[in-house]
């Protein structure tokens, strides 16, 4: 059995399941039978493309929260390793360190 499938998440299956709901509701005889197979058949597809397209959105935003977080991270690792600031500050204390002599 599945979860509930009314739900906003697949809002653009909404017209099938009603199809399928009312199929159903014709009685035991016509589900026996097979007759609402087709329409089964059609609701799975919707779902599934939506729970496709629900997956792509979610792969995109990891793929754009870990290029962030890396981004932090190499600025993190520039900072750590004295990055072009203390390069910068080092380069200028030396220039008045011999200037000096």
């Amino acid at each position: 059995m599945h979860s509930h499938l009314h739900t906003p998440y697949n809002a653009n299956c909404e017209e099938i399941m009603t199809a399928l709901d009312e199929c159903h509701a014709r009685g035991f005889i016509q589900k026996a039978l097979g007759a609402c197979n087709d329409i089964k058949r059609d609701v799975n597809k919707c779902l599934a493309a939506e729970r496709y397209q629900r997956a792509k959105r979610n792969r995109d935003q990891a793929r754009e929260n870990r290029k962030k977080i890396e981004r932090i991270w190499a600025d993190e690792k520039v900072l750590e390793e004295g990055g072009p600031a203390a390069a910068v500050a080092a380069s200028a204390a030396g220039g008045a360190a011999a200037g000096e002599k």
